[in-house]
């Protein structure tokens, strides 16, 4: 029977040493599964949920296809074939029970039960994260803070406290946590996370510049605000100039 590879688990180099404990068998590429959803259709989900929060405040009973294919200026039919992996389907020429559809979406992405968190890193970066106040909507609660700043050690940063990282492990443990954000200085991402899966974290939301190795039973998620600065300044760019040549 063959494993499931995980595509965000990449052998480390025989010539990097710390990353060796890390390191394993080449994964087995496996045959993709077509009654889960691609990863596509999970990062359009929250532009649906997030939509349909907007018509239920305003009092909309109902939605159609076709307004939820305006998020992303998609044909009704690939709206229709994402919604249908929540369990919903919706009604000919009514559309869509936007209350049945918001539970819906928020249980098929576990936003329905708060998931616990810890952030460790509590520079810039970090600080903003934890005044987040967003996280709720998803589901999330950052419930403590690490680092390794002797300054920072006790500290409250947004109602949250901050505790020296070698108090990770006994945390977590205690708590029961299994996802970690990570928001280091790019110098310390690898070892850091190498900290938290020994802590025993299963998932690391990781805001570093940095491509994490882990082991194949430890999820990763990297959000890399360079890539998305680079895309938004190469769009602005073009529409620039298409302006300057419509003059």
């Amino acid at each position: 029977m063959k494993k499931k590879s995980n595509p965000q688990f990449h052998p480390p180099s025989p010539s990097r040493g710390r990353e060796q404990k890390f390191a394993g068998k080449k994964p087995l590429p496996v045959e993709a599964d077509r009654t889960r959803p691609s990863l596509s259709c999970v990062r359009r989900l929250p532009s649906y949920l997030q939509l349909l929060r907007i018509l239920q405040a305003e009092g909309h009973e109902y939605v159609s296809g076709t307004v939820l294919a305006s998020v992303h200026h998609l044909a009704p039919v690939i709206v229709r074939k994402d919604l249908a992996f929540t369990g919903i389907t919706g009604t000919p020429r009514i559309g869509f029970r936007v209350k049945e559809l918001i539970e819906a979406i928020e249980h098929f992405l576990g936003w329905d039960n708060q998931n616990k968190a810890v952030l460790v890193g509590v520079g810039n970066l970090g600080s903003a994260l934890l005044g987040y106040q967003g996280f709720d909507n998803f589901g999330l609660q950052i419930v403590a803070a690490f680092d390794s700043d002797p300054g920072k050690i006790d500290t409250w940063i947004h109602g949250c406290k901050v505790h020296s990282l070698d108090q990770l492990g006994r945390f977590v443990r205690r708590s029961h946590i299994l996802l970690g954000v990570l928001a280091v200085p790019g110098e310390a991402a690898q070892k850091t996370a190498e900290m938290m899966i020994e802590s025993g974290l299963l998932g690391i939301w990781n805001f570093t510049p940095v491509k994490l190795t882990v082991p194949a039973n430890v999820v990763t998620q990297k959000e890399d605000l360079a890539e998305g600065l680079a895309v938004l300044s190469h769009r602005m760019n073009h529409v620039s100039m298409s302006a300057l040549g419509n003059r």
